[in-house]
């Protein structure tokens, strides 16, 4: 029998290929999906064509609303979404206040129920936004949680958190995604809550840069190749 692994599927590029690293690292798979408010909940959609397409049986979707303190551009619909490029050294308005933390809490207690020896997270520290709840000191640090928060953990065997991308560049992740199949076209980044992905905010500036350069420009927006490809060079 398989040993279980629960992971974190947001329906972005990035969580898509952790799921697909934990099922090559042998694990059944149970999904999580969370609703929290987000103005692209179009992600969630995503999400179940990603766990459909990688087989995964078992797929929560919870909801947790965010956004009633919004607090984020992407739960509160008063902060635009910024257009015009990463800024070096800040943390952006698109950071959500404590979402990690509740995610992966909600991600431990169902795995300790179900059983699963571990968590896999598509948390990623380098190309991205400056998320505090992104790098690999916190991911530690919710460890030593996990480890005394549970009765696994106090039996010596609470689930491990991995996050297989956590140091890789985004186009790495590209191509990591496509030697495990993943139907990129199938996940969701955009921070937008269109129909379209508005190849505009960082997400997506973010994704269509590591498209391009690992020579998938026909899977970027129209605005991303338009942007990489010409000498006009947005912030970041």
């Amino acid at each position: 029998m398989k040993p279980k692994a629960v992971v974190l599927l947001s329906g972005g590029l990035d969580s898509a290929t952790a799921a697909a690293q934990a099922i090559a690292d042998g694990y059944e798979l149970i999904a999580l999906s969370l609703r929290y408010g987000q103005r692209h909940d179009r992600e969630i959609l995503a999400a179940q064509q990603v766990a459909a397409h990688l087989d995964i049986q078992d797929h929560f979707i919870l909801s947790v609303d965010l956004a009633q303190w919004g607090g984020s551009a992407l739960t509160d619909s008063a902060i635009a979404v910024p257009q015009t490029g990463i800024q070096s050294g800040e943390i952006p308005v698109t950071y959500v206040p404590g979402r990690n933390t509740v995610f992966i809490a909600i991600a431990l207690s169902l795995a300790e129920a179900k059983g699963a020896n571990a968590i896999y997270l598509g948390i990623n520290a380098v190309d991205y936004s400056g998320y505090p709840d992104c790098r690999p000191a916190y991911l530690s640090a919710f460890q030593q949680l996990a480890t005394l928060s549970s009765k696994a953990g106090l039996e010596g065997s609470a689930p491990i958190l991995i996050a297989p991308l956590v140091m890789d560049s985004k186009v790495d992740i590209v191509r990591k995604a496509l030697t495990f199949g993943i139907p990129i076209e199938l996940t969701w980044s955009c921070y937008q809550g269109d129909a379209d992905p508005c190849g505009r905010c960082d997400s997506c500036r973010i994704r269509d840069k590591a498209l391009i350069d690992a020579g998938r420009a026909d899977l970027a927006t129209a605005i991303g190749v338009e942007f990489w490809s010409s000498p006009y060079s947005p912030k970041k």
